[in-house]
């Protein structure tokens, strides 16, 4: 009978793959988005049982509860022709299939290293160290070994948010802009007019209103 971390990982792995169909087929994009969440959390789940708990609890909360409530938020708001987005689909295809076996290539030779000569990593042992903290070590390594590749994937990130902000605040031609520092400057007799108008004398009998 197979253990119970193999019949985990095998049922896991399967939903994973039947979401990450479903995102790249489903017509709908609300429900290719939901489906991205449901892939997100089986991949968590994967990484819960390589011990990687941090890394596990990191893409549940900024994925799942952040970058995918934003993605689904802007498909809901936009109206999106889905049919207008399929009509290359075919012309795209070979590169898309060319990438695809570049991807399954290079994760067959990272799963399938000892079969292709290739040093594999070695698997962590069953007993760790009494307070043994994958977190603290993860921190050790990014902030030792790995430094400088972190720095730089720090940077550009921050160069993508100035572009995407450069891009927000473009002048458009078919948008309304106002300068804020010019409606800062704007005064209360620049916006409001005071309009002086005599009144009607009032008549004694009440019927100055019908006449």
């Amino acid at each position: 009978m197979p253990e119970f971390k193999a019949i985990v990982f095998y049922a896991t792995a399967a939903v994973l793959i039947y979401a990450s169909l479903r995102v790249i087929t489903a017509r709908n994009p609300v429900v290719a988005v939901l489906h991205l969440v449901l892939a997100f959390f089986n991949a968590a789940g994967l990484w819960m049982l390589l011990r990687a708990e941090f890394l596990a609890i990191t893409l549940v909360l900024v994925y799942v509860g952040a970058v995918m409530v934003l993605f689904l938020f802007v498909v809901m708001m936009l109206d999106i022709n889905i049919d207008r987005l399929r009509e290359g689909f075919w012309g795209h295809l070979p590169v898309a299939l060319f990438v695809g076996g570049l991807m399954v290539a290079e994760m067959a030779l990272v799963l399938g290293g000892r079969w292709f000569g290739l040093d594999a990593m070695p698997e962590p042992g069953p007993n760790l160290a009494p307070g043994y903290s994958n977190t603290k070590e993860l921190g050790r390594l990014i902030y030792t070994e790995y430094v400088y590749p972190f720095e730089i994937a720090a940077v550009i990130l921050l160069v993508a948010i100035v572009a995407a902000i450069a891009l927000t605040l473009r002048k458009r031609k078919d948008t309304k802009y106002v300068d804020p520092a010019v409606a800062a400057k704007v005064k209360r007799a620049d916006r409001v007019r005071m309009v002086r108008m005599p009144s009607e004398p009032r008549d004694t009998d009440g019927q100055g209103a019908a006449k």
